[in-house]
Protein backbone atom coordinates (compact mmCIF):
# COMPACT_ATOMS: atom_id res chain seq x y z
CA UNK A 1 0.00 0.00 0.00
CA UNK A 2 1.42 3.42 -0.93
CA UNK A 3 1.34 6.55 1.17
CA UNK A 4 -1.53 8.94 0.43
CA UNK A 5 -0.71 11.89 -1.83
CA UNK A 6 -0.52 15.04 0.28
CA UNK A 7 -3.21 17.61 -0.46
CA UNK A 8 -1.86 20.55 -2.40
CA UNK A 9 -3.41 24.00 -2.35
CA UNK A 10 -3.17 27.12 -4.47
CA UNK A 11 -2.98 30.47 -2.71
CA UNK A 12 -3.72 33.62 -4.65
CA UNK A 13 -3.74 37.26 -3.61
CA UNK A 14 -6.17 39.37 -5.59
CA UNK A 15 -6.23 43.10 -6.33
CA UNK A 16 -9.73 43.36 -7.76
CA UNK A 17 -9.79 40.91 -10.68
CA UNK A 18 -5.98 40.73 -10.93
CA UNK A 19 -3.81 38.10 -9.27
CA UNK A 20 -0.77 39.74 -7.70
CA UNK A 21 0.64 36.60 -6.04
CA UNK A 22 0.21 32.91 -6.89
CA UNK A 23 1.72 30.17 -4.71
CA UNK A 24 1.22 26.38 -4.69
CA UNK A 25 2.34 24.02 -1.94
CA UNK A 26 1.24 21.24 0.38
CA UNK A 27 -1.79 22.20 2.46
CA UNK A 28 0.01 23.10 5.69
CA UNK A 29 2.55 25.40 4.03
CA UNK A 30 -0.09 26.96 1.77
CA UNK A 31 -2.38 27.73 4.71
CA UNK A 32 0.48 29.40 6.62
CA UNK A 33 1.34 31.45 3.53
CA UNK A 34 -2.31 32.48 3.10
CA UNK A 35 -2.52 33.58 6.75
CA UNK A 36 0.62 35.71 6.42
CA UNK A 37 -0.54 37.28 3.16
CA UNK A 38 -3.97 38.03 4.68
CA UNK A 39 -2.30 39.94 7.52
CA UNK A 40 0.19 41.68 5.26
CA UNK A 41 -2.42 42.71 2.68
CA UNK A 42 -5.52 43.14 4.84
CA UNK A 43 -7.40 45.06 2.14
CA UNK A 44 -6.94 42.41 -0.55
CA UNK A 45 -8.76 39.12 -1.08
CA UNK A 46 -6.67 36.01 -0.41
CA UNK A 47 -7.90 32.60 -1.58
CA UNK A 48 -6.56 29.17 -0.60
CA UNK A 49 -8.12 26.43 -2.72
CA UNK A 50 -7.39 22.73 -3.14
CA UNK A 51 -5.79 21.72 -6.42
CA UNK A 52 -7.95 18.84 -7.68
CA UNK A 53 -6.02 15.76 -8.75
CA UNK A 54 -2.69 17.42 -8.01
CA UNK A 55 0.34 15.21 -8.23
CA UNK A 56 3.19 15.86 -5.84
CA UNK A 57 5.83 18.01 -7.43
CA UNK A 58 8.43 20.62 -6.68
CA UNK A 59 7.22 23.56 -4.62
CA UNK A 60 8.62 27.02 -4.86
CA UNK A 61 10.35 27.73 -1.60
CA UNK A 62 9.22 30.75 0.34
CA UNK A 63 11.77 33.56 0.03
CA UNK A 64 14.31 33.73 2.84
CA UNK A 65 14.42 37.51 2.79
CA UNK A 66 11.82 40.22 2.69
CA UNK A 67 11.02 41.22 -0.85
CA UNK A 68 9.47 44.58 0.10
CA UNK A 69 8.92 46.74 3.13
CA UNK A 70 5.56 47.79 4.49
CA UNK A 71 5.54 51.12 6.28
CA UNK A 72 3.85 51.04 9.71
CA UNK A 73 0.74 53.13 10.16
Amino acid sequence: MSDPVPQRRRVRVWFGDHVVADFRAEAEVAERYAAVMSRRFAGLRVTCEPIPGAEPGPDRALPGERLWEVAPK
